[in-house]
């Protein structure tokens, strides 16, 4: 017999405190305070969240001063569905985002866990450093892809 999971559906809203702190945790994700995620959340540029009927069970956002520097942040999907193309799914809405509202010179930055920096690297991002896997591209210099 075949199971077929629910749709997800990927929305152009950033999860809630709560959704947010608990999603993080869930995705192995060093946790975060309730209190900083009320603060923070707010200045999210652009936000994204994956639901499978009503849950959220991905996210992503970009933070940043709006003109010269973008940091994507927040990339997590729940452990029973990594693996399934849905953190490309993710950052195809992100990149897309940046393509549309980022200045040509602008740098989109990330900070890259484990093998997630291969899944990065097919969107331009390169280590910066070789202490730190910290990732970024000039988005006006990079072909789509």
């Amino acid at each position: 017999m075949t199971f077929e999971l629910p749709a997800i559906e990927l929305v152009e809203i950033f999860p809630q405190v709560e959704d947010y702190c608990g999603l993080r945790i869930l995705a192995g994700m060093s946790p975060r305070t309730p209190q900083a995620a009320a603060r923070g959340l707010p200045n999210t540029l652009y936000g994204v969240s994956l639901l499978r009927e009503g849950q959220v069970v991905g996210m992503g956002r970009i933070i940043g001063d709006g003109g010269c520097f973008y940091s994507v942040v927040d990339i997590a999907v729940t452990p029973d569905l990594q693996g399934r193309g849905l953190g490309r799914r993710i950052l195809d809405a992100l990149d897309a985002w940046l393509r549309a509202n980022a200045e040509p010179s602008a740098f989109a930055t990330l900070v890259a866990d484990g093998d997630a920096r291969h899944l990065y690297a097919k969107y331009g991002f390169a280590e910066s450093a070789p202490h730190a896997v910290n990732m970024e591209y000039v988005v006006g210099a990079r072909s789509a892809g």
